[in-house]
């Protein structure tokens, strides 16, 4: 049994209250279409937000985090035997970019799982992977080659860290590390949130079907994606 648009709809709206909470919901994640109007439900939801795109751009709150966001022990080791698979990609590519230099189009990989929250109550995740290309510093939100995550999620779980991220103090907090590589300005520093997918993954597949509201919702966020490929037990980073 599938839902209705008004259904959908109903459910936008209701979350709408919280946004910086939004892109946890359950309906982001439905997939397949809506029983009456026979439209993508995520295209339903992009569709919402699409009308709705300022409310939702100056409604998700930034926390002032107090500690740095650079942490201590982020040195790229792990336990094999982890189930945390996509914690697990995130620190291979990071060692790979401290191994051969920066990646194709995101730069150098300078962290993973940099924390947002400033104390426990704070309703923040974590940026699985911050690059930096000696202009842009990118937020990327990685999934799992077979996570079934819709693009939709990837794309406003990203921006909402966007958005809850201090980004001058991001940008101090990793000077000592970027000051190895570049040279630059942080004052004309941008900071950016992008999809980080497996290319032939379930999210890339979304991107080649028509939902015309997903990619006009990705256009109003600068949500760009980029596509990670396994070569000879490396990883590679193309667009789409």
């Amino acid at each position: 049994m599938g839902y209705t648009r008004a259904h959908i709809l109903e459910q936008c709206k209701g979350a709408f209250q919280d946004k910086n909470t939004f892109y946890k919901q359950g309906f982001i994640n439905y997939r397949g279409k809506s029983s009456d109007t026979k439209e993508f439900y995520t295209e339903i939801i992009a569709e919402f937000l699409c009308y709705h795109i300022t409310e939702y751009k100056t409604g998700i709150n930034c926390i002032m985090r107090e500690s740095s966001y650079k942490t201590k022990g982020h040195d790229g080791e792990y336990d094999p035997a982890s189930n945390r698979e996509e914690e697990k990609i995130a620190m291979d590519i990071f060692n790979l970019s401290n191994a051969h230099g920066p990646l194709n189009l995101i730069g150098r990989i300078i962290d993973y799982q940099t924390p947002l929250k400033s104390n426990a109550n704070d309703e923040a995740g974590k940026i699985d992977l911050l690059s930096f290309d000696g202009k842009t510093m990118r937020i990327l939100e990685l999934k799992k080659p077979d996570s079934k995550e819709t693009m939709l999620r990837c794309v406003l779980e990203g921006y909402t860290y966007l958005q809850t991220v201090c980004h001058e103090k991001l940008i101090k907090d990793f000077e000592c590390t970027l000051r190895k590589d570049f040279l630059y300005n942080p004052e004309d520093v941008e900071v950016k949130a992008n999809p980080f997918v497996f290319y032939d993954g379930e999210q890339f597949r979304e991107m080649s079907q028509h939902r015309p509201y997903l990619h006009n919702l990705m256009a109003l966020l600068d949500s760009k994606p980029y596509y990670i490929k396994e070569l000879d037990e490396k990883y590679i980073v193309v667009e789409g």
